[in-house]
């Protein structure tokens, strides 16, 4: 996963890893243009075919069965995964929209914290900026001098100080320090956390750090979700969420996550955006995973044994034809929403929500 450490050769040679280089996003370069190279997906599960298979006949295909929720969509189990459930078209468009609006503009904000933290420190309206074609730029007193970057972290531990300016105005004010364009660091953007803050160094959760609340409102659609996953009258307390965003050949290798108390509690992971393809595997990376699309508005459900178990993300998908994201498209076509829009059509982002005790 993000920041995990490079792959050993073992590794390389497990049932998982071989799995994420079968669906992984490779280029044939031709004469022309980089072609994305063909991948068989006929061993990939389809959530929203069967669920309308079994609405038109009843009929589920062998290792998968449903149960019936206090929802209106059904709940898919699969036999040799115990305590996994898929939810498919689980957020209405509504909602999916919403999230997304909030996984951009409100979820980076300080003090939540993104990869970007450990090069830049906080940024404040990282999405604001891109879409107001600003520049985040290096800001200190010494800016202008000879000094190396090496020399100036060790001059002086309060810099380098970053700030977003219009870039014709910071070309005026002759800024000569170091730049990068904000639309360049959304398109970076990898994670952010929210509520009780996750520390990536040390693996663990730091109830010390500063952090925002999660909203009431995804704190009750976690609790509705979870549902499934946990006996009668148990109630899913949404305490922290790890927001991860992908775009045009990001993945997201395999892990466990297991820095919860409490297994028994699902995590409540929301897909937004392009389609992708999840794989869910065994306690081990040597046991063969099981690929599934994922589409925007599915919910997964991870609890019990199926916490223990590698998962990832080896593709999403963002051409047209494959993307599938014209309910958002069609949501998203107010001229105020094309910022969002111009974003999801290339992305994709999930939403991992959890019990930390």
């Amino acid at each position: 996963m993000y920041g995990s450490n490079p792959s050993t050769d073992d590794e390389e040679r497990t049932a998982f890893r071989k799995a994420e280089k079968k669906y992984k996003l490779y280029y044939d370069n031709t004469r022309k243009k980089k072609q994305p190279r063909p991948v068989d997906l006929s061993e990939v599960i389809d959530f929203k075919s069967i669920s309308e298979s079994y609405h038109r006949n009843g009929e589920l295909p062998s290792g998968i069965f449903a149960i019936q929720c206090d929802f209106d969509s059904l709940v898919f189990c699969l036999e040799s995964h115990p305590g996994f459930y898929f939810i498919p078209g689980a957020l209405t468009v509504e909602e999916q929209c919403r999230w997304i609006k909030e996984s951009l503009t409100s979820f980076p904000q300080p003090p939540n914290r993104t990869n970007h933290n450990a090069i830049y420190g906080p940024l404040q309206d990282l999405f604001a900026a891109a879409k107001d074609n600003k520049a985040l730029i290096q800001e200190d007193k010494h800016c202008g001098t000879n000094n190396s970057e090496v020399e100036i972290i060790q001059n002086d531990i309060n810099c380098p100080k970053w700030n977003f300016f219009d870039q014709s105005g910071a070309l005026s004010r002759e800024i000569t320090c170091k730049s990068v364009p904000a639309s360049v660091l959304l398109r970076k953007l990898r994670w952010s956390t929210l509520g009780l803050q996750f520390d990536w160094s040390k693996r663990n959760y730091n109830i010390s750090l500063p952090h925002n609340k999660i909203p009431d409102a995804l704190c009750l659609l976690a609790e509705r979700m979870a549902a499934a996953a946990l006996p009668s009258g148990e109630v899913f307390q949404a305490e922290a969420a790890i927001v991860n965003y992908f775009g045009l050949g990001d993945t997201l290798g395999g892990h466990v996550d297991d820095m919860e108390k409490d297994w028994s509690k699902p995590i409540v992971s929301m897909s937004l955006g392009c389609k992708g393809i999840f794989l869910i595997g065994g306690k081990s990376r040597d046991v063969p995973p099981v690929a599934m699309f994922v589409r925007s508005g599915d919910v997964i459900l991870m609890a019990g044994q199926a916490r223990e178990c590698f998962h990832g993300v080896p593709r999403i998908f963002t051409d047209k034809e494959h993307a599938e994201i014209s309910s958002l498209e069609l949501q998203f076509s107010d001229e105020d929403d094309s910022a969002f829009l111009e974003y999801i059509r290339t992305s994709r982002i999930n939403i991992n929500i959890r019990q930390v005790f």
